[in-house]
């Protein structure tokens, strides 16, 4: 009888001469029970699985294809989700063949699960059901028809049409929620009051306040961060008073104290008692509270516009406060305090907020101003691709000075160039070869998929 996988793995670690066990046997147990791990279901006295359904996509292009072989093969690998992205947007499937390979890879990176609910098609789906570690791909949309989707559908699917049915009508989408509340998993409720950020308004209040009494931490979590962004609720209201408490006017700065205490209403309006680890217990009190208060508040409270608030001196608690006000720029897509902060400190988090022209601007500025260094790939990191012009001229123009001067710091840039800037551009790059090679890659790839 073949030994199971994990006996395999501990005669391994221990030395097969040790366990009386033939190494060639063990090399082989271990082949056939890889064989049967891919396949999906070890082989029993059970009845055989149904077929899989037809597929309803059609196949990617051959040429398509063999690209994508080639890059799961380790050519261009960091570019694959860019592919998985491109093919699922033309709604195509990739090979059987290549299946076990992809939904290893969606086992271990959840970014690119969505597309795998796509390009994998209904054979993907069937083998997710025979195979433990591929079952997250049934909480993916399969696209079932709309009047089955809210009764018969995955959690993926019924997302796809909660959010479908809530940018047509909000109303329709809430009350849908409501009717059906108590009999949703926690992790459905929780990714549902998520999706009510889309068409928000004072309507929702009533809902998402009930919401803030859920047992579960991510469901009350969600709810109070789309309640920020409500300046009229009743959570806004009661940390706007909280907040005016704890963060005064102070001569030509700010003074801060944080609370003394995180009670229960704290605790239901989405303040965490317990900070993360090497995090002050006050302080992380204090950047919650300054976190779930309205960016509108401050204006009136401080006497400044947001600009000046920023930089006005803070004291004893100035890094908790400023965190708080990130947090809160973030959660409530503002994106005039995003400006402002993100000048006094230039976080990719911040940049994501403004729309993607200023966005690209706003990077070109910083590329300029400063050399390549981790704190400038990380905000080119969060500047979506293509890149505008002005962002492209920069970076192509900073990689060139880099690349005479200091060759070995110019690694990173060059790498994440090559994702992030229009393909289109390889022509402009012919000095760098990596680069030019990396935008050739990319611009016949996404060809080969149009």
């Amino acid at each position: 009888m073949t030994a199971s996988w994990e006996e395999l793995v501990s005669t391994a670690l221990v030395g097969a001469d040790r366990r009386a066990v033939p190494p060639e046997s063990l090399l082989e147990q271990a082949a056939e029970q890889v064989v049967r791990m891919r396949a999906g279901r070890r082989p029993g006295r059970s009845r055989p699985p149904a077929p899989a359904a037809a597929e309803t996509l059609p196949p990617v292009p051959g040429a398509a294809a063999d690209r994508l072989a080639r890059m799961l093969a380790g050519e261009q690998s960091r570019l694959l989700t860019e592919w998985l992205e491109t093919a699922a947007a033309r709604r195509v499937r990739v090979p059987a063949g290549m299946l076990p390979g992809l939904l290893d890879l969606g086992a271990r990176d959840r970014s690119i699960r969505a597309c795998l609910g796509t390009v994998t098609g209904t054979r993907g789906r069937w083998l997710a059901g025979l195979n433990p570690a591929w079952s997250y791909l049934l909480d993916e949309p399969a696209h079932l028809p709309p009047d089955e989707v809210w009764e018969l559908g995955t959690s993926g699917d019924r997302r796809a049409w909660l959010a479908a049915t809530r940018a047509r009508d909000p109303a329709a989408a809430r009350e849908l929620l409501e009717g059906g509340w108590s009999a949703e998993t926690p992790e459905d409720r929780a990714a549902f009051v998520a999706l009510l950020a889309d068409r928000l308004s004072m309507d929702d209040e009533p809902f998402l306040e009930a919401a803030l009494d859920d047992r579960r931490r991510e469901v009350r979590q969600a709810a109070a961060d789309l309640l920020t962004r409500l300046p009229g609720s009743r959570l806004a209201l009661r940390m706007t008073g909280r907040a005016a408490r704890l963060v005064r006017r102070d001569g030509r700065g700010l003074r801060a104290e944080p609370p003394k205490a995180c009670d229960s209403t704290m605790e239901r309006d989405g303040v965490r008692a317990r900070p993360p680890a090497g995090t002050a217990q006050r302080g992380w009190w204090l950047q919650q509270v300054v976190a779930h208060t309205p960016l509108s508040f401050w204006a009136a409270h401080l006497g400044s516009p947001a600009g000046d608030v920023v930089r006005l001196p803070l004291g004893d608690w100035a890094r908790e406060v400023r965190m708080g006000w990130i947090r809160a720029a973030i959660l409530q897509r503002d994106p005039a305090w995003a400006r402002a902060l993100f000048a006094v400190e230039p976080l990719t988090d911040l940049l994501a907020v403004l729309p993607p022209e200023e966005q690209s601007n706003r990077a070109a500025d910083l590329v300029r101003r400063q050399p390549v260094d981790g704190q400038m790939i990380m905000m080119l990191g969060g500047v979506a691709r293509p890149w505008g012009p002005r962002l492209t001229d920069a970076v192509l123009k900073k990689i060139a000075e880099t690349v005479e001067a200091q060759p070995w710091n110019a690694g990173e840039l060059i790498r994440l160039a090559g994702e992030r800037l229009d393909p289109s551009a390889y022509a402009r790059a012919e000095g760098v070869p990596e680069l030019t090679a990396t935008l050739r890659f990319r611009f016949e790839m996404i060809k080969e998929l149009s």
